[in-house]
């Protein structure tokens, strides 16, 4: 196979599914003897992306602001010195600086991707997404949107590539040591011996935060509630209100905030359920994918790219949108049975070979 020189570019690398996935993809391209190259404006992640053999180059793009626009000339000369085959944009404000720095890189110049990780709102501001020379959607949501909404500015129809999730790091095989566990039940002493109903997620009004919480106030007394996300950086005025919500329903012993750093792997183990539950479809179930590896039950509604997640390998999962009574139904009557997700083909390997193979066979077309 010919040996590719790839640049991604990104904002930061710091957390959230975007970073991870640049991160995993570096790591897919290092050991199939790929140069790797990522641009950001860093994070604490750079050093693993470095450890994994990848090249770091710290460039500011990532301010929602028109003086970034200025960076363009300095984008082209970082691409022009690199000269890769392949430029991949993962976010629109890089890639409004990536269209500008076109004026300035030489020819040959290399094939750029773009993947579409959100619905993006239609304005003039999303739809760079879709003008590069390839564009890759995430799920058949993603996929149906970018051609609903984006078809005028597309060069060439996207391609479907499933997201993925690491199978070896969220393994069915992982066990906590016991020593995590004796410090996770004495500082949540009320959760031992519960069934943990877990909801992963940013805290985000449309995320679902609000619908767990009336679900976990549907649920008897033997089931507990984690909210798991950086609440701390959460807006305070929202983080209130759900915290108002839960004393609403009297839950202040039952629902609680955790901010997992680098333990999900954990919190997903201990948990009887996990949940997606957002309030508008979403382009991806990344939690509920990550979860199901590891042999979890999941859940929640069904449509947008959870829905897809779901019906793909755990049908028994989805619930009719806002449906709260069979939603509490649906996690009584899964936490009383032994049946776990199956048929988990969405593996990063996966979506890794067939984001090379789709590089290659745009080099192919394009010679």
């Amino acid at each position: 196979m010919r040996k590719l020189k790839v640049i991604q570019i990104l904002p930061t690398l710091n957390t959230g599914g975007v970073e991870r996935g640049v991160l995993d993809f570096n790591k897919y391209l290092v050991k199939k003897g790929h140069e790797s190259y990522v641009i950001s404006n860093g994070g604490r992640q750079v050093k693993n992306l470095i450890e994994d053999g990848g090249n770091h180059i710290h460039l500011q793009i990532s301010n929602k602001s028109i003086f970034t626009l200025f960076q363009a000339k300095k984008l082209a000369d970082v691409i022009n010195e690199i000269s890769p085959d392949i430029v991949h944009i993962r976010s629109r404000i890089p890639a409004w600086v990536l269209q500008l720095s076109k004026i300035f890189i030489k020819n040959p110049r290399p094939i750029i991707f773009s993947t579409f990780h959100g619905l993006y709102s239609t304005p003039f501001y999303s739809r760079i997404m879709a003008s590069f020379d390839r564009v890759i959607a995430i799920s058949k949501t993603v996929e149906n949107y970018v051609n609903e909404n984006y078809e005028r500015y597309l060069k060439k129809p996207p391609r479907l590539i499933y997201r993925g999730s690491d199978e070896e790091y969220f393994s069915n095989s992982f066990v906590p040591s016991e020593s995590y566990k004796d410090i996770f039940f004495k500082k949540f002493t009320n959760l031992k011996n519960k069934k943990i109903i877990t909801f992963p997620g940013r805290l985000s009004s449309w995320k679902g935060q609000e619908s767990f919480i009336k679900l976990m106030s549907d649920l008897p007394e033997d089931y507990s509630g984690l909210i798991v996300g950086p609440y701390q950086s959460a807006k305070p005025k929202y983080l209130n209100s759900l915290k108002k919500l839960i004393e609403d329903y009297r839950l202040q012993n039952k629902v609680y905030f955790y901010n997992a750093k680098d333990d999900i792997r954990e919190i997903y183990y201990l948990s009887e359920v996990v949940l997606n539950l957002s309030s508008k479809p979403e382009p991806f179930g990344r939690t509920i994918l990550e979860a199901a590896m590891m042999g979890k039950k999941i859940a929640g509604w069904d449509r947008g790219g959870p829905g897809e997640v779901l019906d793909m390998c755990f049908p028994q999962g989805k619930v009719e949108f806002n449906n709260f009574n069979s939603l509490a139904d649906t996690v009584k009557s899964l936490s009383g049975k032994e049946d776990v997700p199956s048929n988990i083909f969405l593996t990063s390997d996966l979506m890794h070979s067939k984001t090379v193979s789709f590089y290659l066979d745009a080099i192919d077309k394009n010679s």
